[in-house]
């Protein structure tokens, strides 16, 4: 099992006198870029901390050994867990193990199906997903328009369908398709990719085989749209001639559109996500109230304001 024990401590900016707490953190799995960056955050904001004590777990994409993670957790006395979770609908087995502990327990990035009947001691730090979607279909649909298309066809890649930010992701393409601004586009046909790069490619090089005509793709996550962006090209494909849509802003992403492949991603702020998770973390391991919900705000990112962006995921 991979982990990563770290000595960290709470900053001056969050407590007045020092701070000795074990916090341990469960990730969904260590293999994928935008949670490199989110656990990273956490790293980050840690670093110059003295009295806390970091476990991060690789849970390798497997809902059991997460579950056994946070029992274990439970068992050896952290003072709060951070949760980036396999599988957002099988959560409230996981609050039940921390509650019953009397553990405090952070859910991050992935919004967990019990998120509105949490204890007072758990919370979700993410960004709300109802924008990431909505930002990212609004942009492809503004491009077609500039590009003077009446009809467009699209392609949508989702993310795993157990995770709640793919299924609202597509929602959020589905319901601005719907509106009579962008009602021209019509989706050919969605699949998963379950945010993987190389089962994007894949999946796109089979559209493509269909020989179905077709004006963009609209992907869950960067690293889709990367795959399809490679399937396309190593078909030949004019990338100047479709639009690609993708959400996190990770580097590889903002290098695809830098060379021209890549026409939109939306900024999914990770390291802002981790620190966030590690703040709320440290206060409830505290005792101090926090609400909830604690959401990172999403931003468009085009190749009009590309340069913001390119030091940030």
């Amino acid at each position: 099992m991979k982990k990563l024990l770290l000595g960290v401590a709470l900053s001056a900016l969050m407590c007045s006198s020092a701070f000795a707490a074990k916090i341990g953190v469960s990730m969904a799995k260590f293999d994928d870029n935008f949670l490199t960056v989110l656990r990273n955050g956490m790293i980050a904001q840690a670093k110059g901390m003295s009295g806390v004590e970091l476990q991060v777990e690789d849970a390798q994409n497997d809902v059991a050994k997460q579950l056994d993670q946070i029992k274990n957790f439970a068992a050896s006395g952290v003072d709060a867990i951070i949760v980036n979770p396999v599988d957002t609908s099988a959560t409230q087995a996981m609050s039940d193990a921390a509650a019953a502990a009397k553990i405090p327990l952070v859910y991050v990035n992935r919004q967990p199906v019990n998120v509105d009947s949490l204890p007072d001691n758990q919370a979700f730090v993410a960004s709300n997903e109802a924008e990431s979607g909505t930002l990212e279909t609004k942009e492809a649909c503004r491009l077609f328009k500039e590009a003077g298309k009446k009809e467009a066809n699209v392609y949508v890649i989702m993310g795993e369908l157990s995770n709640q930010a793919a299924v609202q992701r597509t929602k959020d393409i589905e319901e601005v398709i719907a509106t009579p601004d962008c009602s021209f586009i019509k989706i050919i046909d969605k699949q998963t990719s379950n945010w993987d790069r190389d089962q994007a490619q894949n999946l796109m090089t089979n559209w493509l085989s269909s020989g179905k005509a077709f004006d963009g793709v609209i992907a869950n996550n960067d690293e889709s749209a990367i795959g399809a962006i490679q399937a396309m090209k190593a078909a030949n494909v004019d990338m100047k001639a479709v639009v690609v849509g993708g959400v996190d802003a990770t580097q590889d992403a903002l290098v695809a559109m830098q060379a021209g492949d890549l026409d939109v991603t939306v900024f999914q702020d990770a390291a802002g996500q981790g620190a966030g998770a590690l703040d709320a973390a440290l206060k409830l391991a505290k005792g101090e109230k926090v609400e909830h919900k604690v959401y990172i705000p999403f931003q468009l990112v085009t190749p009009a304001n590309i340069d913001k962006f390119l030091k940030k995921n």
